[in-house]
């Protein structure tokens, strides 16, 4: 028996082309039917032929059939009879051996055989698969990569890190899927960097069905090398350039990179600026420059003749990589927007929100909203100055929050300006802020004060999603306090961080740990805004507790305490895609002095989890091992 060479151009690759035995004849109109007379027509048609299908095939096989075979697909045909089936029988071993070769398994033994001692007629498939084919050769030819100068000599492309990269490897079993998947991924791999137009120009894979090996070759060539150009931006009407630009990390002369436009487009979309961003780079402008100078060439040859001399060959000076306009292309939303919603907490109680955001106030983002909730109301305003050449967000705002919590009243008057920068991965932050809190303890006297701290926090994120997280981990610390005594009752320090770890156990178990503390350094609490104590409970803190319901006990009233210290450790088992099961265990407190909010309260249950297109659905029942009650929790989203 000799080799079989499966070839194509491009890499576009089709092994071993699946014939349907039998279908076309099962599903072409018969001319009789046509010239029917009109009294046949009035008669009842007779019943399709029903039969059922039995594959006897190991692993995966079984399955591969039955999904394909043209048996599965004509069951139930109203056309289908007994010479139909006969006709799908006799094609159903060359057929099922086609689909088995995409699976590795060059000489199988198929039979194929019909029951009739049951009330409906059963087709079963017998397959031995045999011995599977191996790759047994792997060549990778990868053509051109030449560095161009000046810049790409002291930056070669790292193409044996490139050949490691492939995954079919040597003793590994030949599937058609792999194969495509190998190619598609090789290439990708390449056009995603400074060879955006690099493509396989040759692909092959010899099987020899006697030995039972696969020898693969792949002839990649990288084309030009490219390099990034002038920005050029189209859509903008009412706002600035300097949006768009100040946000622009690509430098003209860096080397071509998906990464980089995707990273630029993500962070236009969130400017909230843009109904659609588009980036990308103007390709056209290579192939016409191309164009125009071959016919230039031809040209000069042409004159060249015309003149009878003979044309000199000369040296071939590809010179520097050719730059690639970046094109940004948006289209803006409108100026305002007013919006409204509805919504319940576990924490906080029925919830009404009005918006209102205006994208061009005085050269900034205005944003507004009116939060009203059972234990909270709240009203804010803030203006978002654009992103700054050097990568700065700034805002300027001023709010007021009343709350009814635990028997704690405040009122909280804040002025504030704040520096953001970073990225997602490392976000930074610096918060100046004024406040003015009147507070109220159910049968105390209500106290006021005044304060002017100064925050410096940082976030450090390293997830498989943002989204739906299920591996990494995301770290949050806070350093501040108000040290000068200018607007401020009580100065202070204060420290708080929190972190949470995820990590996958088995194909569908995941574990996720939580944790956070705190810490406040002051002479006195009296005159430290309450905002700046610790409480701790619920869905987001120790779950089985009411919000913020573990603290200090001041009469009838639970307030803030110095010092603070949870913890939580999460199962959550995935049995379908969207829907998982979770059980937990939360233990923590806040109190004055460390060693009593060392002394934790437990909280322990179970809950459901359900991925909706905003993010992750929890619904969890905990019990309160110090109240003695059970609890219910509800939340959206990953917050943090």
């Amino acid at each position: 028996m000799g080799q079989l060479t499966l070839a194509a151009a491009g890499g576009a690759i089709l092994l071993f082309p699946i014939a349907h035995a039998g279908a076309q004849e099962a599903t072409q109109e018969r001319p009789q039917d046509a010239v029917a007379d009109s009294s046949a027509a009035t008669e009842a048609a007779p019943a399709p032929l029903q039969y059922e299908v039995k594959v006897n095939a190991p692993g995966d096989l079984d399955e591969l059939l039955e999904k394909n075979l043209d048996l599965e697909r004509f069951r139930g045909n109203p056309r289908m009879d007994r010479e139909q089936l006969r006709r799908l029988v006799r094609g159903t071993p060359e057929e099922a051996k086609n689909l088995i070769a995409t699976a590795g398994y060059y000489t199988p033994v198929v039979t194929v055989r019909v029951d009739t001692t049951g009330a409906k007629p059963v087709v079963i498939v017998d397959v031995d698969p045999g011995q599977p084919a191996t790759i047994d050769k792997v060549e990778l030819e990868l053509r051109g990569f030449d560095p161009t100068p000046p810049l790409a000599a002291s930056e070669p492309y790292d193409t044996e890190a490139l050949k490691r990269s492939w995954s079919l490897k040597t003793g590994s079993v030949f599937r058609q899927s792999d194969w495509e998947s190998a190619k598609r991924a090789l290439l990708r791999e390449v056009v995603q960097t400074r060879y955006p137009r690099a493509q396989l120009v040759d692909t092959q894979a010899v099987v020899d069905p006697e030995t039972h090996k696969v020898s693969l070759l792949v002839v990649l060539d990288s084309g030009p090398e490219l390099r990034f150009g002038e920005l050029r931006i189209e859509g903008l009407k009412r706002y600035p350039e300097a949006i768009i630009r100040n946000l622009d990390k690509i430098r003209p002369g860096e080397y071509y990179s998906e990464s980089a436009l995707q990273s630029l487009q993500a962070r236009l979309q969130d400017t909230g600026y843009f109904a659609s961003v588009e980036v990308s780079a103007d390709m056209s402008s290579i192939l016409n420059e191309q164009i125009e100078a071959g016919q230039e060439s031809q040209q000069a040859e042409a004159a060249s003749a015309s003149a009878g001399a003979v044309p000199e060959a000369k040296p071939v000076n590809r010179g520097p990589a050719p730059q690639l306009p970046l094109v940004v292309r948006v289209t803006e939303n409108k100026q305002q927007n007013v919006s409204a919603g509805l919504g319940f907490s576990t924490n906080t109680g029925n919830r009404a929100q009005l918006n209102y955001d205006n994208l061009n106030v005085w050269g900034t983002r205005f944003k507004s909203a009116i939060t009203m909730e059972t234990k909270k109301q709240a009203a804010h305003a803030n203006f978002y100055f654009p992103t700054t050449e050097r990568g700065y967000n700034d805002s300027a705002g001023a709010s007021f929050e009343r709350s009814d919590i635990s028997n704690e009243i405040t009122a909280v008057t804040t002025i504030s300006a704040k520096r953001n920068w970073g990225g997602t991965n490392l976000e930074r932050s610096l918060t100046f802020e004024f406040l003015s809190e009147d507070k109220t303890v159910v049968g105390l006297e209500q106290t006021r004060s005044k304060s002017l701290p100064l925050t410096y926090a940082i976030t450090k994120r390293s997830l498989d999603s943002l989204l739906f997280p299920t591996k990494g981990y995301v770290i949050n610390a806070q350093v501040g306090g108000a040290l000068l005594p200018v607007l401020t009752d009580e100065r202070f320090v204060r420290v708080a961080g929190k972190a949470v770890y995820y990590r996958p156990l088995g194909e569908k178990g995941e574990l996720i740990v939580r944790g956070e503390m705190g810490a406040l350094g002051s002479k006195e609490k009296r005159g430290v805004p309450a905002v700046y104590l610790f409480r701790a409970g619920g869905d987001q803190s120790v779950r089985g507790y009411a919000y913020q319901e573990l603290g200090v006990k001041e009469g009838d009233a639970t307030v803030g305490g110095r010092y603070m210290l949870t913890g939580s450790a999460e199962y959550q088992y995935w049995f379908k895609p969207k829907w998982a099961i979770a059980a937990f265990y939360d233990a923590g407190n806040a109190a004055d002095t460390v060693k009593a909010a060392m002394t934790p309260k437990s909280g322990y249950g179970l809950g459901g989890r359900y991925k909706s297109p905003v993010g992750p659905i929890n619904v969890d029942v905990a019990y309160g091992h110090a109240v003695h009650a059970y609890r219910l929790h509800f939340s959206l989203g990953f917050t943090f």
